[in-house]
C-alpha cells in the first residue's frame, strides 16, 4: 500500500493500525513527495524530517508491542504555522518570529500526537493569518497545484497544497474569515470550520470571541471528520469549549436550501455563478428537490468588517505602532481598520450580529441544510494581493470577496467545502455546504452522499513539477 495522492487518510490509519504499513514507510513516502513538489509549490515552511521519522520508528516499536496509540497512530500531517509547536520553528509568517521556536504545544497540537498522528513540518501562511493570498515576505507565494501562477487562497494555502498534492494526509489550518473554507476551495479539496468551542483553544487572547476557529484540511468529507475527532473536545480553561462533536438524527430527507448570494450580500464571478447552477442541478439528482431560498443577512458583511477590524485592532495594535516598518503593508492596513472605531461601533455591530444570528436560525427552522458558493471568485493570479472587482462590481476594500465565508463566520454555523465536479481544464470550485450548531452528523451524511457521486476531490496533474526541493528549511 502507498500513502500517495489517491488514498485518503482514513485507508491509511486502517492500513497503519493492521500493519500493513509502518509509520516510518508512510512519513518517508511523505517526505518523498515534499522532496519532489515543494520546490516548484512552497507550500511548507520549515520540515521536521528527522523529529517526523524519529516518532515513526518509536510508533513502529510500540505497535510492534501490541499498542496501537490512537485513531491517526502513524498518519503523517502538517500544521499550519502560526500555531505552536514545541520545538519546531513557528513563524506566523513575520520576520519578526522567523526564529521563533515554542516551549509548548497548541492544545490542538498535543490532541494530535496524542491520537498517533506524525507532524512532518509547518506550512506556509500570509503574515499572522491576515489574508486571503498565501504569500510572505519571509518565505515567498505558495503555489496552486492545478496551476502554479494561481493563488492557492488563504491563509491556510500551504496546508491546503500539502493536502492537494498528498504531501501530508491531513493538514491543521485555522478559519476567521474563510481561511480553511477558501483555500480548499481554490485547490479542491475538503475544508471544515466546525461551530466556534468545538477545538479547545488555550491561545486566543479574547477568550469569550467566536469569530475564528481552528480548522481541518483534507481529501475527503470522512478524513475531516476523523481529524477533527482527534482535535475536538472540551477543556475547562476554554469558555466556549464543547464536550464533543454532536451525534444526532438524520431526517429520512434533508429539506435543503441554495442560495448563490445570499439574497445580494455580495456579487459572484460570472464563471462561479454557471458552475453553481450546475452544481445545484447535480445536487437535485443525488440528494432531491432543493428550494433557492437563504436567510436575511442584511448588514451581515459590514457587520462582520467592524468586529473582524475591532479585534485585530485590539490584538495586534503594539505590534503594528512599534514594527510597522518590518510588517507586511497588508497586515498593517488590516490592523488600521480598526483604529477610527468607538465602543459604540463595536456594540452596535455585537447587536446586529445577535439579530442576524437569531435570523438564522429561524431560517433553518424550515430548512436543514444550506448550499452556497465557498468563494466568490475562481483562483486569481499568484502576485495579485488585492480583488477589487468581482462579477463586473467594484468593491468597496480589499478583503470584500470574502463574504461568502465570512458571513457564516459571523454567526458561527459549521461550514465544509467539498469540491465541486470538474469542468475539463478548469480550475477547481467549492460549494460550502451550512448547518446550524449541532447539526454536524447531517453536514457528514449530506457532504458524503455528494461525494459518492462526483463532488470528490481530483488530484492535479504533478509529473510537470521538478523534483528538487528548495523551499522550507530542514531541522
Amino acid at each position: 500500500m502507498t500513502t500517495g495522492i489517491d488514498t485518503d487518510a482514513t485507508d491509511l490509519a486502517d492500513a497503519l493500525r493492521n500493519g500493513r504499513m509502518s509509520a516510518l514507510e508512510a512519513v518517508d513516502e511523505a517526505l518523498g513527495q515534499i522532496r519532489r513538489l515543494d520546490g516548484a509549490l512552497n507550500a511548507f515552511v520549515t520540515i521536521d524530517e528527522d523529529g517526523a521519522r524519529a516518532t515513526a520508528r518509536a510508533l513502529d516499536e510500540q505497535r510492534a508491542a501490541g499498542s496501537v496509540c490512537g485513531p491517526l497512530h502513524g498518519v503523517p500531517i502538517a500544521i499550519k504555522d502560526v500555531t505552536a509547536t514545541k520545538g519546531l520553528r513557528t513563524t506566523q509568517g513575520s520576520r519578526l518570529f522567523a526564529n521563533f521556536v515554542p516551549k509548548a504545544d497548541a492544545l490542538s497540537v498535543s490532541r494530535l500526537r496524542e491520537a498517533g498522528a506524525i507532524i512532518l513540518g509547518k506550512t506556509n501562511t500570509p503574515e499572522f493569518a491576515f489574508g486571503a493570498v498565501c504569500t510572505n515576505d519571509l518565505c515567498g507565494p505558495t503555489r496552486n497545484p492545478y496551476d502554479t501562477t494561481r493563488t492557492s487562497g488563504g491563509s491556510s494555502g500551504g496546508s491546503a497544497v500539502a493536502v492537494a498534492t498528498g504531501m501530508a494526509a491531513l493538514a491543521q489550518g485555522t478559519d476567521f474569515g474563510g481561511s480553511v473554507r477558501m483555500p480548499a476551495s481554490f485547490c479542491g479539496i475538503v475544508g471544515l470550520r466546525p461551530a466556534p468551542g468545538t477545538i479547545a483553544d488555550l491561545d486566543r487572547s479574547l477568550a469569550f470571541s467566536q469569530l475564528a476557529t481552528e480548522g481541518v484540511l483534507a481529501r475527503s468529507v470522512r478524513d475531516a471528520f476523523l481529524m477533527l475527532g482527534a482535535m475536538s473536545g472540551s477543556d475547562p480553561r476554554d469558555p466556549l469549549s464543547i464536550a464533543s462533536v454532536p451525534c444526532g438524527h438524520l431526517p429520512d430527507r434533508a429539506r435543503i436550501a441554495a442560495s448563490l448570494d445570499l439574497g445580494g450580500s455580495f456579487p459572484v464571478d460570472h464563471e462561479v455563478a454557471s458552475r453553481f447552477e450546475e452544481a445545484c442541478a447535480e445536487i437535485e439528482t443525488i440528494l432531491g428537490p432543493l428550494q433557492f431560498a437563504a436567510p436575511d443577512m442584511t448588514g451581515a458583511f459590514a457587520t462582520f468588517k467592524t468586529l473582524r477590524a475591532a479585534e485585530s485592532w485590539f490584538r495586534s495594535r503594539a505590534l503594528v505602532e512599534k514594527h510597522a516598518d518590518q510588517l507586511s503593508p497588508s497586515f498593517v492596513w488590516n490592523v488600521r481598520q480598526g483604529e477610527p472605531l468607538s465602543a459604540e461601533d463595536y456594540l452596535k455591530a455585537e447587536a446586529m450580529r445577535s439579530a442576524i444570528w437569531r435570523r438564522a436560525m429561524a431560517f433553518f427552522e424550515r430548512f436543514d441544510l444550506l448550499v452556497m458558493p465557498s468563494c466568490s471568485i475562481l483562483p486569481f493570479a499568484n502576485e495579485q494581493e488585492e480583488v477589487l472587482e468581482v462579477g463586473g462590481q467594484r468593491l468597496g476594500s480589499i478583503i470584500d470577496y470574502l463574504a461568502p465565508t465570512a458571513i457564516i463566520s459571523l454567526i458561527g454555523f459549521p461550514a465544509l467545502s467539498i469540491p465541486a465536479p470538474r469542468r475539463p481544464g478548469a480550475l477547481p470550485f467549492g460549494l460550502q455546504l451550512v448547518v446550524p450548531p449541532g447539526r454536524e452528523p447531517l453536514l457528514r451524511e449530506m457532504a458524503c452522499r455528494l461525494e459518492r457521486n462526483g463532488f470528490r476531490h481530483v488530484p492535479p496533474e504533478l509529473a510537470a513539477f521538478g523534483s528538487t526541493h528548495g523551499g522550507a528549511s530542514d531541522r
